[in-house]
């Protein structure tokens, strides 16, 4: 089609069309409407479903179910409906869904300022629900990039029978910029690994702790069994302390063993540079013109855009802080990644956060007057 003029909330729809998603259900929420009335156009139009809910509540049980039935399901909210979600979260985890989320970001806590925006949900995303299980969620900073990583969150979904979030936020969802997605390089689509309708079906087999268990349709030729209590692999409820700890293994090690794989970065590195930035969201497009301005100057700085942001991509962070003695980490919350940066930095790196949450973006001079490079 070549060059449109797209937001990035539309973005996210054509995305997940190009990923043959067939079901959405969601809820009107600023600045995350956008997507359900693009869904409720595209979705029917391929012979899919699409529900506006009667609340968020509603809108992820809704998806839950289709995805279980085989559907390539996602839904999408901001702000305090990500809050709502947050039990059917854990449960689409416990019963392993293929499932994508969009949280387009907003200004907080509670309602907030609902026209406004911020990364603040990025600590919540990951510890959402009891136990601290690992979640996939992926950061996109364009337009471009909102739209492949949609793509890639559904082949996610798929492929490790997991919720993938994609974090964006009310800068990115509701701003227009020129882009081919035709251009865009995306991998092949990955299809849920299913049982044969005359293989024994376990709901959540697995032999070693990493496998990721085949599917059955709901409705199939399989007695199908889902809840969301401790169960064991045939989904029986189990209060056998073994084979729970068996099963919380399985859930932690199918999404940590590759989190490598799912590891999406931006390296901009410079010979003997011992300055860092890590960035990730709307603030790395702030952070990439720091870095040009502070080179343009004579410093040397390198830069680490994340697009993965969990799993940590701990190998691609500890390889980008060799030589560095000071990291900066800009980000639109009181300083939630930085947390994994101080984590992972060796001894003697000083770990600098510039952080901003007054509903105003994080300036290139502002990363470099806090990062102590003016």
């Amino acid at each position: 089609m070549g060059r449109e003029f797209l937001e990035g909330n539309e973005a996210i729809a054509r995305g997940a069309m190009k990923a043959r998603c067939d079901f959405f259900a969601g809820y009107p929420i600023t600045p995350a409407s956008s997507i359900l009335h693009y869904m409720l156009e595209l979705v029917p139009a391929i012979g899919g479903t699409a529900i506006q809910a009667e609340d968020e509540i509603a809108s992820i049980g809704f998806c839950i179910g289709a995805a279980m039935a085989g559907r390539k399901a996602m839904t999408a909210t901001s702000g305090p409906g990500i809050s709502l979600y947050s039990e059917n979260i854990g449960l689409a985890q416990i019963g392993e869904t293929p499932l994508v989320i969009v949280n387009v970001q907003r200004q907080g806590p509670a309602t907030g300022s609902a026209t406004k925006g911020a990364e603040g949900d990025i600590q919540f995303t990951r510890w959402v629900t009891s136990g601290g299980l690992p979640v996939i969620a992926l950061s996109p900073a364009t337009v471009g990039e909102a739209y492949e990583l949609t793509y890639r969150a559904f082949n996610l979904a798929e492929q490790y029978r997991s919720p993938v979030f994609v974090l964006t936020s009310k800068e990115i969802g509701v701003t227009r910029e020129s882009v081919d997605l035709d251009a865009i390089e995306l991998p092949p689509l990955v299809e849920r690994k299913r049982v044969g309708d005359d293989e024994e079906y376990l709901p959540h087999r697995f032999d070693r702790p990493a496998d990721v268990p085949a599917m059955s349709d709901f409705g199939g030729a399989h007695i199908a069994r889902y809840t969301t209590s401790t169960h064991d692999q045939a989904a029986y409820l189990t209060a056998k302390p073994a084979v729970i700890q068996e099963m919380i293994d399985h859930y932690t090690a199918k999404i940590d063993a590759v989190a490598d794989d799912i590891a999406l970065v931006k390296r901009d590195f410079q010979e003997s540079a011992e300055t860092l930035i890590i960035s990730y969201g709307i603030t790395s497009r702030s952070a990439a013109v720091a870095v040009r301005e502070a080179r343009a100057r004579g410093a040397r700085v390198s830069s680490l855009v994340l697009q993965t942001l969990w799993p940590v991509p701990q190998r691609a962070i500890l390889a980008a802080l060799d030589g560095i003695r000071r990291v900066i980490v800009p980000e639109m919350n009181m300083g939630q990644y930085r947390l994994e940066i101080e984590r992972l930095a060796p001894t003697g790196v000083a770990v600098i956060g510039v952080n901003k949450m007054n509903t105003t973006l994080i300036s290139p001079a502002e990363i470099q007057r806090t990062g102590g490079l003016l």
